[in-house]
């Protein structure tokens, strides 16, 4: 019986997808999926997945955020920014901007609006929170990642020299496939982008796949750890891939919940 993985990343109204074979790892392939599902329920049917989107939703949002939200602000430090804000539930299923960024405000302390970056994924938050409010089975096989805490683990935990775009972005793609040739992937797999897929958004599966790896083997490390609920009992955690020992990031440095 196999054991396949996999990355998703949302991609322009789809989502950028990647799968490895971890017992055959010459197995691998990478695809573009209309759903997440698409790719759980595929002919691979993979035992994890990361994915790049938040899961768990609060009712109502205190502190600046989910705490998985806080735990990574705090791992990526300067680069931080990259983490916004998830809104609360009743934000994440408004039917426009202006009525997302009302409810989110009477929804957290202190308050706060979405920004319009957020307000364009929600769609892909509403999607897979829907997904694993109807199929609670999926849980265990579909994790929340965010790439930029996985390169920065892969570099050492130290910040990559270059951003995925802008003026350098040249720099910035070419050092995350390094990083990925040297964290083990394939190198077919990392040339290989599909048509209608953005070069970022199939580094940015690939680093979730890195992290679903480091989960099927039970050495990827949660943020918070130990992982929070939402009330309707989905996970709230960003995992991130497994360090070496002594590495800036090793366990002992991993933000706890707050309160644990």
């Amino acid at each position: 019986m196999t054991r396949w993985i996999g990355g998703l990343d949302g991609c322009r109204g789809v989502w950028a997808g990647v799968l490895l074979d971890l017992d055959d790892p010459a197995r691998f392939r990478a695809v573009r999926v209309a759903r997440p599902v698409d790719l759980l329920d595929g002919p691979e049917a993979p035992i994890r997945v990361g994915i790049d989107c938040p899961i768990g939703l609060e009712a109502h949002v205190t502190g600046g955020g989910r705490s998985a939200d806080r735990a990574a602000r705090a791992v990526l430090g300067a680069g931080r920014a990259s983490v916004f804000p998830v809104p609360a539930r009743a934000a994440v299923y408004a039917a426009t901007y202006e009525d997302a960024k009302a409810l989110s405000r009477a929804r957290s302390t202190p308050p706060f609006a979405p920004s319009i970056q957020c307000w364009n994924i929600l769609p892909a938050i509403r999607a897979v929170d829907g997904l694993l409010r109807a199929r609670p089975d999926l849980m265990a096989r579909l994790h929340e990642v965010h790439p930029e805490i996985v390169f920065r683990c892969l570099n050492g935990g130290r910040p990559l020299a270059a951003g995925k775009k802008g003026p350098a972005r040249q720099a910035g793609l070419s050092e995350r496939r390094a990083l990925l040739g040297r964290a083990g992937l394939p190198e077919g797999l990392i040339t290989g982008r599909p048509s209608g897929v953005g070069a970022d958004d199939h580094l940015d599966a690939l680093a979730a796949l890195v992290v679903a790896r480091d989960l099927a083997e039970g050495r990827a490390r949660p943020l918070p750890d130990p992982p929070d609920r939402d009330g309707e009992g989905l996970p709230v955690a960003i995992w991130m891939p497994a360090d070496p020992p002594g590495h800036p990031l090793a366990a002992s440095e991993i933000p706890a919940r707050s309160g644990s």
